[in-house]
């Protein structure tokens, strides 16, 4: 790792740490239902909305709801949201805000993208720009961006409820959290980054495409098209060509900055331009690129903090954020590691003239100049670690160690921070596993935070942790054994597998990045990815939100001199180990056939 690469990597972390701290102290109060200071003004508007939607209150408080009543009220929020955000793009054509009268989406694309912004996967089969209105891209778009950023936070107030409970039959009420999650959270946030970013270059008009003259024409050459639309041929079969002058170009406006928040903020990551986060009028300097990855980690390192406060000891959240950092770390170093090495068949060309394999050059492919090596592998990693999903370079362009690690930070189960609230509940998840297994050890019933793990959480908790893999692995054997899904690979052999792979790791857990070399707006892919995207997220949430109802109704339990303690370096040490071990049985085969043979084909005379 380079010298620039470390002390990047450090900055972020002890800006990260320094923002998220008293973060931590505005969540909790959201998460326990008391007063966030300075926004006592939002708590009217907070009790008008309770009313509207018929919430019950009692003393301005939403009555509490048992697990099922609360997944029942989620289901049902995001399957409405999945409904409007699917029917908005069948009509788009007909609606206001669409300047460059763009047409309505096909079926198939409409329900991918409707699941995706609905799972907070944000999973982008499309050009935004080519394919998207203004209307479209605001309202149910950016509008599902904060609804599923919500939803994970409440289901990491409802866990971390049941936790601190004592012996109650409630978990929290989700329309009270979901409300309050946006209204002190998500709002204020977005509208703080988006200013930011407007001084920062990125674009917010309604304007129609700018059509601007080029200072140097471009000459190209390009297949000759006959009257019926196909290629025209010479007498070899060769593609008839035709040279062409452009003197003009398209420049594709639009509200983004108002969108680019809440994408990153939300760790949704659905861009407003096709490249996303490599386009310029979304992430146009180094310091926008910078506040971008600090609003990717910003309210999942946050969380970890408020759930020490509400769980009544800081130190757990101490421990669970150190879990969090030091997986980060090391899977981050080898990123920038291996982006920082050039080809092996360049660097042996640049040791024989006498340059060191540094000197030789790094990986520059598929990353802006205006970033870098060192700016765009850590993005990649920040991302990949959070359920995000915004690229500022292309993962297909990496080398295979470079794209196995972002791959790998998704498989991992997106709990290294992961998305707002879905990281913190997928770490606890595996807290429980880890007491779990250490109870085992010392042949003790497991407890964490003073609540007995037993028989039914421990079911819940295979099955949130099985899910994914499953949704994974069988997504990809299906994807490499149908024509259909071999269609959509760009390159073939080991590197072809590795797309597919990385497609369904991003799809079933909720990351929406992708490897930018799989053709998947095609019905099949919009299909098994739109299923995976849904049973990834919601077939989680249920037997967590389960966990949450069987611990709140148990009596805490006073620690004594037989508890294992769970804020110091052995737990998190047992944690890594755990999320590190579960992510290697359940991938290392799949992993083996893509990255790792790729990588050993680099070396092959």
């Amino acid at each position: 790792m380079t010298m620039q690469s470390f002390m990047l990597l450090a900055l972020f972390l002890v800006v990260l740490l320094a923002l998220a701290y008293p973060l931590g102290i505005v969540l909790a109060r959201v998460g326990d239902g008391s007063a966030v200071p300075g926004m006592g003004w939002l708590g009217k508007i907070e009790q008008l909305l309770y009313r509207a939607a018929g919430v019950a209150t009692r003393d301005g408080k939403a009555e509490g709801q048992g697990w099922k009543a609360y997944a029942i009220a989620l289901l049902l929020f995001n399957g409405i949201g999945a409904l409007a955000t699917y029917g908005l793009q069948r009509v788009q054509a007909w609606l206001p805000l669409n300047p460059q009268a763009l047409g309505n989406i096909s079926p198939d694309s409409s329900f991918n993208t409707a699941v995706s912004f609905v799972a907070n996967t944000n999973w982008q089969g499309y050009s935004g720009e080519q394919t998207m209105s203004y209307l479209t891209q605001m309202l149910v778009l950016a509008g599902q961006n904060f609804f599923s950023a919500a939803t994970g936070m409440a289901v990491a107030y409802a866990l971390i409820r049941g936790f601190s409970s004592r012996s109650s039959k409630s978990i929290g009420n989700f329309w009270a959290d979901i409300t309050r999650s946006t209204l002190y959270v998500l709002l204020p946030l977005s509208l703080l980054l988006a200013v930011f970013l407007m001084g920062q270059g990125v674009i917010q008009n309604f304007s129609g495409y700018k059509e601007v003259k080029l200072i140097d024409p471009v000459t190209y050459s390009q297949p000759k098209v006959g009257a019926d639309g196909q290629p025209l041929k010479d007498a070899k079969g060769e593609p008839v060509l035709e040279t062409l002058t452009a003197t003009t170009q398209t420049l594709s406006m639009g509200p983004v900055a108002s969108q680019e928040a809440i994408k990153m903020l939300g760790t949704n990551g659905g861009g407003f331009f096709n490249a996303n986060s490599a386009h310029p009028y979304e992430n146009p300097t180094a310091l926008s690129n910078f506040a971008q990855m600090l609003a990717i980690f910003l309210i999942p390192a946050g969380l970890c903090f408020a759930f020490g406060r509400m769980a009544g000891d800081l130190r757990q959240g101490w421990a669970v954020l150190a879990a969090m950092t030091l997986l980060f770390v090391v899977t981050t170093s080898v990123v920038l590691v291996a982006e920082q090495q050039a080809h092996p068949a360049l660097q042996a060309l640049g040791v024989d003239q006498g340059m060191s394999a540094l000197q030789a050059g790094g990986n520059m492919e598929g990353k802006e100049t205006r970033f870098g090596i060192s700016a765009s592998a850590l993005f990649a990693a920040v991302t990949t670690a959070a359920s995000c999903g915004a690229v500022n370079s292309m993962h297909d362009s990496y080398s295979a160690v470079g794209g196995m690690i972002p791959m790998l930070l998704m498989q991992f189960g997106e709990v290294i921070f992961g998305g707002v609230g879905s990281g913190l509940y997928g770490m606890l998840v595996f807290a429980i596993m880890t007491v779990f297994i250490a109870g085992l050890m010392i042949g003790r019933t497991p407890e964490y935070l003073g609540k007995k793990i037993q028989a039914y959480e421990m079911k819940m908790t295979s099955i949130a942790i099985l899910v994914t893999p499953t949704l994974v692995l069988a997504g990809t054997a299906i994807a490499v054994m149908t024509d259909a899904g071999k269609a959509g690979i760009l390159n073939p052999g080991a590197h072809g597998f590795s797309e597919i792979l990385y497609a369904f790791s991003s799809a079933a857990n909720n990351n929406g990045s992708a490897f930018a070399g799989l053709s998947a707006n095609t019905p099949f892919y919009n299909t098994m990815l739109a299923i995976a995207m849904w049973f990834g997220r919601f077939a989680v949430i249920v037997p967590i939100l389960a966990i949450a109802g069987s611990l709140a109704g148990k009596q805490r339990l006073e620690a004594n001199a037989g508890t294992m303690p769970t804020h110091g370096p052995m737990f998190v040490g047992l944690l890594v180990g755990v999320v590190t071990l579960v992510g290697v049985l359940n991938y290392v085969p799949a992993l083996a056939l893509g990255p790792a043979v790729e990588h050993l084909q680099l070396f092959a005379k």
